[in-house]
């Protein structure tokens, strides 16, 4: 015999449940009650209400003096509100929070000069309700098809997308498809309601095991519709209203039978369906015979209140909010400002479709079907605890700036914000900070977090720590003569001190080149790498002196290499003095011209012969290898020039 297996959401949603509810109970208080429309899409609930009292209307203008109006959960548009109002009739509000949350979005978003574009029916009385909430910039799509050339044709409009509550999901999928990701432009709102996503989920699993489906539910109704689609997509189905329609249909061939039902259904109905199944097919046992609908709906949700810890599934992102499925009667709502404390973080930046969030109920409002909740709230409390451990055992910590504010920078460390002090940021006391913005850094937590007070962290102690510890490994090592590569850090007038490695040691202005130079920026620039070796070492006040100048460049070695004693060479005068001049015979060599020997007469005065800058030929007469002196004459030269002369003439 077949097994047949009852979809555990089958039956009345919360919006229903709560809107049938509400009209019984006003008919209980004996009160008059006229219901805009039926109240749901079932003949045998609105005729029982009829039996005892309620009617139907289509238009406000139906309505007898004091009657109460009924909102069913389809909700209105704005002008039957206003057109209420006017009359002075009690109004009974039944619209389904989901609904009434669409009701909000389209009004704000219409308002702000979006262009709203709506996902069903254009027809349906729901998608009618969304509508009258929205200015004259609004349109109706169908599916993924309609929406792309509706995007096409608006280019450059803002777009705020959402559906009906009853919108079939996989539609809705496809529809997303054919947006463009990340657009500023777009914003979309996932507004099915997450009973009738469930619903549907659970109606094609079912359908999957099954040979066969039954849907229960009115033939008017969208979602009962939207359930006949999707299980008639997979396998052979059947709609039905009421148990007495079991008879004309074909139940053989099917060992597997999946019973589903529309939200307008009620218990009783799918109960009744299922026993006269069980007549038809005399079978003894029946999967979830004794289901108890309408308890298992309300037990099926959870019970939230203000501070409960719980997770949601993300259902859709948006750049203002991220709505969740919780299980529960309300619908789940991150906002923004709720998802991080890093303000430079949209909500695509942080999370999926699909993602398990651990969250916390900051409010509840049974009236709207709105849960608010927050994540960052859930990130501090176990950041906090991360942070303060940190601080305890001194662990360094790394985290990206994501701000620049008075006083210094904050980064976010597990949710939690820690303000790093200007004088803590290792830099300069003038310096600019805005260079820090979106750098990773490396720092330690100085101040715990408290109440109301953020941590405090410091950068420059890691610096600082990191900086002692390649000083050490330095000092292991280090020996006279050993060669490093550096990087110039600093210049003074005295010298430019070199990065070894976490230790500076300092090259002397002398050290710096053979030649006399005036200030090291003659020779290197700050960020210059230099292949330097150790000339002395200081450990008890760590200093370190470097040594830049090759021996195989000193100019001195290359003038006694090349010359000697009695050679002729052209040098340049590059100084005088009362006593002479000195000449430049090679760079980084000078040689002096004494004021006896620059004529073959007295001279009382240098500059009478020669100036800085002039090209002369001398001749070498001492090189004092000790210290570094060589002795030229201009006079011994022209003196060589006679000699040469008077030989010439004695031979001829």
């Amino acid at each position: 015999m077949p097994e047949i297996t009852v979809a555990k959401t089958a039956g009345f949603c919360f919006g229903v449940n709560r809107a049938v509810e509400m009209v019984y109970a006003a008919l209980a208080e004996g009160k008059q009650v006229a219901t805009l429309g039926p109240i749901i899409h079932n003949t045998d609930v609105v005729n029982d209400m009829a039996a005892k009292g309620a009617r139907v209307i289509e238009d406000v203008s139906e309505l007898h003096p004091g009657e109460y109006a009924v909102i069913r959960s389809h909700g209105v548009g704005k002008d039957v509100y206003d057109a209420l109002t006017k009359l002075g009739n009690p109004v009974i509000d039944a619209t389904c929070p989901f609904v009434s949350r669409i009701h909000k979005i389209a009004a704000e978003k219409s308002a702000e000069g979006w262009y709203v574009l709506i996902a069903g029916d254009r027809d349906h009385p729901e998608v009618q309700g969304i509508i009258g909430h929205c200015e004259q910039n609004y349109d109706v799509f169908e599916d993924q098809f309609v929406l792309k050339g509706i995007f096409e044709k608006n280019p450059e409009k803002k777009l705020a997308i959402m559906s009906q509550t009853t919108y079939n999901r996989i539609v809705w999928g496809e529809c997303l498809k054919v947006l463009p990701d990340d657009d500023p432009n777009i914003v979309v709102y996932d507004t099915i309601c997450t009973a009738t996503g469930q619903r549907q989920t659970e109606a094609a699993a079912l359908a999957e095991k099954s040979d066969l489906m039954v849907v229960i539910g009115g033939r008017h109704s969208s979602n009962t519709k939207k359930l006949y689609d999707i299980c008639s997509g997979i396998c052979r189905t059947y709609l039905i209203e009421r148990a007495d329609e079991l008879d004309t249909l074909d139940l053989s061939n099917a060992d597997h039978i999946g019973i589903t039902a529309g939200a307008s259904t009620p218990a009783h109905i799918i109960k009744e369906v299922v026993n006269t199944m069980d007549e038809i097919l005399n079978k003894d046992n029946i999967t979830e015979e004794e289901f108890d609908f309408a308890q298992a709906l309300d037990e099926s949700f959870k019970k939230l209140h203000t501070g409960a810890r719980v997770k949601g599934i993300v259902m859709t992102v948006n750049n203002s909010e991220v709505i969740v499925d919780l299980g529960a009667k309300q619908t789940g709502t991150v906002p923004a400002s709720e998802l991080s404390n890093d303000p430079s973080k949209k909500p695509t930046d942080l999370v999926n479709v699909g993602d398990e969030l651990d969250l916390i109920v900051i409010k509840v409002s049974d009236q709207d079907g709105i849960a608010t909740l927050s994540k960052k709230r859930v990130d501090e409390q176990a950041g906090v605890e991360k942070v303060i451990k940190a601080k305890e055992e001194n662990t360094v910590l790394e985290a990206e700036v994501s701000a620049v504010v008075k006083g210094g920078v904050n980064v976010f460390y597990e949710g939690v914000r820690i303000f790093i002090p200007a004088s803590q940021t290792g830099l300069p006391r003038e310096a600019s900070l805005d260079g820090l913005k979106g750098q990773t850094v490396k720092f330690i937590v100085i101040e715990a977090p408290e109440r109301r007070k953020s941590a405090v962290g410091s950068i420059k102690a890691v610096s600082r720590r990191e900086k002692e510890a390649a000083k050490a490994k330095f000092w292991e090592t280090a020996e006279v003569g050993k060669e490093y590569e550096g990087e110039v850090k600093s210049l003074t007038s005295y010298g430019a001190f070199v990065d070894l490695g976490g230790i500076d040691g300092m090259v002397h202005i002398s050290e710096l080149s053979w030649n006399r130079i005036k200030h090291p920026s003659q020779v290197v620039s700050v960020g210059d790498v230099l292949k330097v070796y150790i000339k002395d070492l200081d450990q008890e006040n760590d200093r370190i002196s470097l040594g830049y100048k090759k021996a195989e460049d000193n100019p001195w070695e290359k003038f006694l290499s090349e010359y000697g004693v009695g050679d002729t060479v052209d040098a340049k005068i590059v100084s005088i003095t009362s006593f002479g001049a000195f000449a430049q015979i090679i760079d980084g060599v000078d040689g002096l011209i004494h004021i006896s020997q620059l004529a073959d007469r007295r001279v009382e005065n240098v500059k009478d012969v020669v100036s800085v800058g002039d090209e002369v030929t001398v001749k070498i007469t001492n090189i004092d290898e000790d210290s570094k002196r060589i002795s030229l004459s201009m006079r011994a030269v022209g003196e060589d020039g006679d000699a040469e002369y008077d030989d010439e003439e004695e031979e001829a």
